[in-house]
């Protein structure tokens, strides 16, 4: 049995994690934060390939995540629910390249002003804290471990493939230069009986329905470093989410806030996904996913697993 360390407990080190013990190999995550303090327990999580590159790599990987996320639905305990919902377009545009394996995809009949169209479509939704919840009993069940430890650089033991999805941490720990924050601002409010999911792209807007919550977004600040969530950004979301559904809008306006949480989106221009030799050490990195990490997560731990090679 050969030994994989991934440096990174988020969605993609745990999914990365998860696919490995299933292909047989000894795994052990170390990462300063445990799942639920990373940014992808932020995330509102809707499959949607957002601020990824290059393209694509990025629909293959996300066609790969969406069959897994289907199947997952299936079972309540994962966090994973198929909803229907509108992504509102300002200005006309072509069907999606994903249009055609997407369950239910319609163009919108009728739209509140001042759209000019929209896509009616069903994709999964991901309430995180359940499925990061879900992926850490999985990695565990499979024998793997999941250890808090902040490192200052790569562990390279001999004989051990690191697997980097250290998300930002790269910035440092694979010293690239090319990795930075987009930090997303989001308003979480108690739920008011939204089940349809709304998004406007072209603003960074969107509302997502969770079991008993709505998360309402967002932003994305390019090299915004701050996790402090900034009042008037949270007024101008709530504002722009209650005219993008204007039959829910006082609603949503009215709503019991129930946090307000800034995530840091790792930026990159392309994601990397690459075996790299450094002296006596292999790595693995598999980090730079964006707005995307959940959406791509499946398919890039399968290409993780891959490269690692037999067990």
């Amino acid at each position: 049995m050969s030994r994989a360390i991934v440096v990174g407990a988020g969605v993609i080190g745990l999914s990365c994690a998860a696919r490995l013990l299933e292909a047989g190999h000894r795994v052990d995550v170390v990462a300063r934060e445990l799942p639920l303090e990373t940014t992808s327990a932020i995330a509102a999580a809707i499959w949607y390939p957002y601020l990824a590159y290059p393209r694509e790599r990025v629909e293959a990987w996300g066609l790969t995540t969406l069959a897994v996320f289907e199947q997952l639905a299936d079972d309540p305990s994962t966090g994973v629910v198929r909803r229907h919902g509108i992504e509102l377009l300002s200005e006309r545009a072509p069907r999606p390249e994903w249009a055609a394996t997407v369950p239910s995809f319609a163009v919108a009949a009728a739209v509140p002003e001042p759209y000019v169209g929209g896509w009616n479509v069903q994709v999964p939704v991901i309430e995180m804290p359940i499925y990061l919840g879900w992926l850490t009993a999985r990695v565990r069940d499979l024998g793997g471990t999941i250890t808090r430890m902040a490192l200052s650089h790569l562990p390279r033991p001999a004989g051990v493939t690191v697997v980097n999805c250290s998300g930002l941490g790269a910035l440092g720990l694979a010293q690239d230069r090319s990795v930075g924050p987009i930090a997303g601002q989001v308003v979480v409010i108690e739920q008011v009986g939204l089940e349809h999911w709304w998004m406007d792209d072209a603003s960074v807007s969107y509302a997502i329905p969770r079991s008993e919550t709505i998360v309402l977004g967002g932003s994305a600040d390019q090299d915004n470093w701050s996790r402090v969530p900034d009042p008037a950004v949270a007024r101008a979301i709530i504002a722009r989410c209650a005219a993008m559904v204007p039959e829910f809008g006082s609603r949503l306006e009215r709503a019991r806030i129930v946090a307000h949480r800034v995530g840091l989106r790792p930026g990159r221009p392309t994601v990397r996904l690459e075996e790299e030799r450094i002296g006596d050490s292999r790595v693995v990195h598999c980090y730079g996913h964006g707005g995307s990490g959940v959406t791509l997560s499946w398919g890039c731990a399968g290409d993780v697993v891959d490269l690692v090679g037999p067990a």
